[in-house]
């Protein structure tokens, strides 16, 4: 790189950076004056609110970020350039016989180099840092009960639901055998759970006062990979209540399926490899926080919202080349007449970039209703506008 492109290289690294800091600083001042009483909720002095204000934000800029991506690294070429106009840094260089494209080379792999940031975040951060993305402000230590949406496994034909979960501690207290206290593991309270027998038309049906979850693996448990649960009905395997055709109560015997373990009176182990905690408590739209292979793995599974997943997987395949599209269309729009007063040339590039995000988020929209296949949904942006801003940026004046 000469001396001018490290210049132009480092001015478009700038600006990013400042873009970047300001649209995520104005969000978090506005978002945090108009929340301040929800930070300082059941906090006494500033140390713990400080804290709990960094945490929550720390996970909230990561998604910021994902969804302003785009906008920020535009905006940045597009203040590059203008600037580089506007101190008529651009017109010596094409006096000299430099071409349009070479000069603005370093502002593109510095577009190329902030592109890649986005799939970093989304693929290693935020997953991370899902479970802080859905909390409410005050719910610094995530130990208040949340809604639990119910899980569904359309193979085993199980069902679970509830009516409030307990996440699992931070810093769970172990027992002397090993065992993490039940008080701090993941639970879910007043739990009921359906399924049919040997695939037959016969119903399953358990309900507990409590269910906690065991992950696979715990060390010191006899039973991992499920829920245990306790207060549960029918309090014995064999024998439960049953009504005749006379709707007198009748005792009957209940055939016990192999997930499901009689610990003793009122106790039962479910052996759940798929409806797990996070499985039973997630949003509808989880995938959003999810990387790429659990999405993938999520559509082998023939998840209930397999449209949807679809349409995730697919746009993360294409998000780096509509990243590259807008760039180009918007530095096309300010270069192709560099008489045009600066200002027309921004306003007009931040009016090529608000169509092509209305494409891109109907597109999404009309994938996720089931209008578009999910393939078409993702890539039918790059198919309409890649030819356009091949065309507009090759026609930039050299």
């Amino acid at each position: 790189m000469t001396t001018l492109d490290r210049y132009f290289f480092a001015a478009f690294v700038r600006n990013f950076l400042i873009v970047l800091v300001s649209l995520i600083g104005l969000y978090v001042v506005v978002d945090l004056f108009m929340n301040l009483n929800d930070f300082t909720k059941d906090k006494v002095g500033l140390w713990p609110v400080v804290q709990h204000i960094g945490a929550y934000y720390g996970a909230q800029v990561s998604l910021i970020y994902d969804r302003l991506d785009k906008l920020i690294i535009l905006a940045a070429a597009m203040f590059t350039v203008s600037w580089m106009q506007r101190n008529n840094e651009l017109l010596p260089q094409l006096s000299a016989g430099v071409p349009t494209r070479r000069v603005i080379r370093p502002i593109l792999v510095g577009v190329l180099a902030t592109t890649m940031l986005a799939p970093l975040n989304s693929e290693f951060y935020i997953p991370r840092v899902s479970e802080q993305l859905s909390v409410n402000r005050d719910d610094a230590d995530l130990r208040k009960p949340t809604q639990v949406r119910g899980g569904f496994d359309p193979n085993t034909k199980e069902h679970i639901t509830g009516n409030a979960a307990v996440r699992a501690a931070k810093n769970p207290r172990v027992n002397p055998d090993g065992t993490i206290r039940p008080d701090d593991r993941a639970a879910i309270l007043n739990f009921e759970y359906t399924s049919s027998i040997e695939r037959g038309s016969e119903l399953i049906h358990l309900t507990a006062e409590k269910a906690i979850y065991i992950p696979p693996g715990s060390p010191g448990e006899p039973h991992s990979g499920g829920w245990k649960l306790f207060g549960a009905m029918p309090v014995e395997p064999q024998r439960i209540l049953a009504e005749t055709s006379a709707g007198q109560p009748e005792r009957v015997k209940w055939k016990l399926p192999e997930n499901i373990a009689f610990l003793g009176q009122g106790q039962y182990f479910l052996k759940s490899a798929e409806l797990d905690f996070d499985g039973v408590t997630r949003r509808f739209s989880w995938y959003q926080y999810a990387d790429t292979p659990s999405i993938w793995e999520a559509l082998n599974k023939g998840n209930a919202a397999k449209h949807q997943l679809a349409v995730q997987f697919h746009l993360r395949l294409t998000r780096p080349l509509t990243t590259l599209i807008i760039v180009f269309l918007g530095l096309a729009v300010i270069l192709r007449d560099q008489n045009r007063n600066v200002l027309i040339s921004a306003g007009m590039c931040l009016l090529t970039a608000a169509c092509f995000y209305v494409f891109v988020e109907g597109a999404k929209y009309f994938g996720d209703q089931e209008y578009l296949p999910p393939v078409l949904a993702a890539w039918l942006p790059v198919i309409v506008f890649a030819p356009i801003a091949f065309v507009q940026f090759d026609a930039i004046h050299t």
